[in-house]
C-alpha cells in the first residue's frame, strides 16, 4: 500500500488544491481532492483485469467548480433537501440557504462540497480530511467541525467514516454523492446495471422532490429493488414519482441486515464489475443521472443523462419536518458518527 500527493489545481479564490492516490496491493488506485473532500477516481480491474475507472468527475479544477452536480464530493450540513430552507429546533425556526430554485436548502447550500479540506495522511491506506465551518455558515447554527477518514483496502474497498459535531444544538447529515458508471466514466448510460436494495418502504415526493411525510411499501412498484434488476426496467413506467423527476430520484427507507450484509449490491454485465454497498445509516437515495445534460466531463466525455448513479446514505430527506422519520438533531457537542463503504468485485 502507498499514497502518493500531488498538485491538482489552484481555486478561483485562490485556495491550492491536491490529490492523494492510495494505491492497493494489487495496483487498483482510489483518488481524493482537497476541494470538497471529492472521490475523484476509483480505479479497479474489470472481467479481463484491465483497471476501470468507476467514478464520473473532472480532470481540473474548472470542471469540478463550474460543471460539478456535486461528483464525487462530501455534502452537509444537511445532505439532501429541507424544505423552504428551514428547519425548527428546540422551538426555533432556522433559515438557512434556499440554493435551489430559491425554494429549497439542497445539501447544506454547498458548504461542504465547496470547501478546501485539510489533508493529513493516517496511515499507509487511509486519509483524513478535516473541515471546520464559521457559525450560521449558509444559515446554519453553530462553529461546526468535521472529520472525513477515507480508507481503501487490498479488497477494492473503500471505506468512508465520518465524524461531526456542533457547538449548538442543530441537524447533521453528512454523505458522499459519488457517481457511479462500472462500465467506466466513458461507459455510457447505466440503465443496463443491475441493482438490488434491501428496502421494503420508499418515501415518495412531491414535484418539487421533497418527501410527502408518507413511508411507502415498495411491492408492486418500479421502485421493488428487492431483487437484483436492471435499473432501466421499470425507470419509464407510468408512475408520477419516476415522470415528475424524469427517473429515480428517491429515498429507500433500508431494512435492518445481519451484521456484515450489504445495503444494494450493483452489476455491469458489460464489464463485470460488481459492487457491495455497506452502511450504518437508515436510508439510501438511488438518483439515476437524471438531469445531467452533456457538461464535459473526464477525458472531455459528455456527461449524459443517466451516465451514472448515486447510493447517497442519509437520514431520510427533511427529516426535521417529518417527525415520523428516524431523527437526526445532534445535541451541542454531540457526535454524529457514521461508516458507509463501497466494495468492488470482478467475474475474473
Amino acid at each position: 500500500m502507498s499514497i502518493e500527493k500531488s498538485f491538482f489545481g489552484t481555486t478561483k479564490d485562490g485556495g491550492e488544491v491536491y490529490n492523494y492516490d492510495i494505491i492497493n496491493a494489487g495496483g487498483s488506485r482510489a483518488g481524493i481532492i482537497t476541494y470538497g473532500g471529492t472521490l475523484c477516481s476509483l480505479l479497479v480491474p474489470d472481467k479481463n483485469g484491465v483497471l476501470t475507472d468507476v467514478l464520473l468527475g473532472f480532470d481540473d479544477m474548472e470542471g469540478h467548480e463550474e460543471r460539478s452536480a456535486y461528483q464525487g464530493q462530501l455534502v452537509g450540513r444537511y445532505a439532501n433537501r429541507l424544505v423552504n430552507g428551514s428547519f425548527t429546533v428546540n422551538g426555533i425556526k432556522i433559515e438557512v440557504t434556499k440554493n435551489e430554485n430559491g425554494e429549497t436548502c439542497l445539501h447544506g447550500g454547498g458548504e461542504l462540497s465547496h470547501a478546501v479540506w485539510t489533508a493529513e495522511i493516517a496511515g499507509e491506506n487511509s486519509l483524513r480530511l478535516t473541515y471546520t465551518g464559521a457559525d450560521n455558515k449558509e444559515g446554519f447554527p453553530g462553529v461546526f467541525t468535521a472529520e472525513v477518514l477515507y480508507t481503501f483496502t487490498d479488497e477494492n474497498e473503500i471505506i468512508i467514516d465520518y465524524r461531526a459535531s456542533c457547538t449548538e444544538d442543530t441537524v447533521i447529515n453528512l454523505t458522499n454523492h459519488a457517481y457511479f458508471n462500472l462500465a467506466g466514466f466513458d461507459g455510457g448510460d447505466v440503465l443496463d446495471h443491475e441493482l438490488s436494495i434491501d428496502a421494503d418502504y420508499f418515501t415518495p415526493t412531491d414535484k418539487k422532490s421533497i418527501p410527502t411525510g408518507e413511508i411507502r411499501a415498495v411491492g408492486g412498484t418500479a421502485f421493488d429493488f428487492r431483487n437484483l434488476k436492471p435499473i432501466g426496467l421499470d425507470i419509464g413506467a407510468n408512475d408520477e414519482q419516476l415522470i415528475s423527476c424524469r427517473g429515480y430520484d428517491h429515498n429507500f427507507c433500508l431494512n435492518k441486515r445481519p451484521a456484515g450484509a450489504p445495503a444494494a449490491r450493483v452489476r455491469c454485465p458489460r464489464s463485470g464489475i460488481s459492487m457491495e454497498m455497506f452502511t450504518d445509516m437508515p436510508g439510501v437515495q438511488l438518483y439515476t443521472g437524471n438531469f445531467l445534460d452533456g457538461e464535459k466531463g473526464k477525458g472531455g466525455t459528455p456527461v449524459n443523462k443517466h451516465a451514472g448513479f448515486c447510493l447517497e446514505t442519509q437520514f431520510y430527506p427533511d427529516t426535521p419536518n417529518h417527525l415520523n422519520f428516524p431523527q437526526c438533531t445532534f445535541l451541542r457537542g454531540e457526535l454524529f458518527v457514521s461508516r458507509t463503504s463501497y466494495k468492488f468485485y470482478s467475474d475474473r
